[in-house]
């Protein structure tokens, strides 16, 4: 998954206008003031002709003669492109139905991710899965190393279906449960996701698609409870400090 956000003053200087764009303070069909933005920024001509050129190959940006660079329509933008994904689930708290739209893909995609893994695993790929299981038990309440091994178990169960189309979900799965996971295993009192995983992992290992199918539903059922939980400590913590 290629990102830009580490890239010095030019990562930078993408990372705000994108998220711009996102809030829409850069709103559709605006043209860029290149001149304002140099001086806001103080870049040269040239890195923010590069930063644009980004924006424009993910379809955010355009640019025409005697228009300039313009903002294009969020149906134009590239919105499984990882970077474009990782931006919008950086300002998720302000896009509920994000997640919720990321709960519904999983829906389609990992069952039936799971049913042919369980037609398909190679010892290899149980292998992988076994891994992961175990370092996401070795995480504890170490949130980083649990976001780490549960993005590990999910890239090895799509790899286990050895469908490439299936696997190139791994861009748009995996930078929302990326997101989804440090919000809920940073908060306290995360529900163990140890078995539920494990449960998955033992049906592919007995070759039975069904089981395996039900198993991830089940889990994906406690993700949602997970993000809920979290969702709602807020509102619980404004009662207890009314009362």
């Amino acid at each position: 998954m290629q990102s830009y956000s580490a890239r010095g003053v030019h990562g930078q200087v993408l990372e705000v206008l994108a998220q711009r764009i996102l809030t829409g303070q850069l709103a559709e069909g605006e043209t860029l003031d290149m001149t304002g933005l140099q001086a806001e920024f103080d870049v040269s001509l040239t890195v923010l002709r590069e930063t644009l050129r980004v924006l424009a190959a993910k379809g955010m940006v355009d640019a025409r003669p005697k228009r300039g660079t313009f903002v294009r329509p969020r149906s134009n933008w590239s919105l499984l492109d990882g970077d474009v994904l990782r931006w919008q689930f950086a300002r998720s708290h302000h896009q509920p139905g994000l997640f919720d739209d990321l709960h519904e893909l999983r829906g389609i995609v990992e069952p039936g991710a799971a049913s042919l893994a369980a037609a398909r695993a190679t010892p290899d790929d149980l292998a992988a899965l076994d891994t992961a299981l175990a370092d996401m038990a070795a995480a504890g309440s170490d949130a980083a190393a649990a976001v780490a091994a549960d993005l590990a178990f999910h890239r090895a169960l799509l790899a286990a279906t050895h469908n490439e189309l299936i696997q190139r979900m791994e861009v748009v799965i995996e930078t929302g449960l990326a997101e989804r996971d440090r919000l809920v295993h940073g908060a306290d009192g995360p529900t163990d996701p140890v078995p539920s995983h494990k449960a998955v992992v033992e049906a592919i290992r007995r070759h039975n698609p069904a089981q395996a199918a039900r198993a991830m539903n089940k889990l994906l059922d406690q993700a949602v409870e997970d993000v809920a939980r979290l969702e709602s400590a807020p509102r619980e913590n404004d009662e207890d400090r009314q009362n």
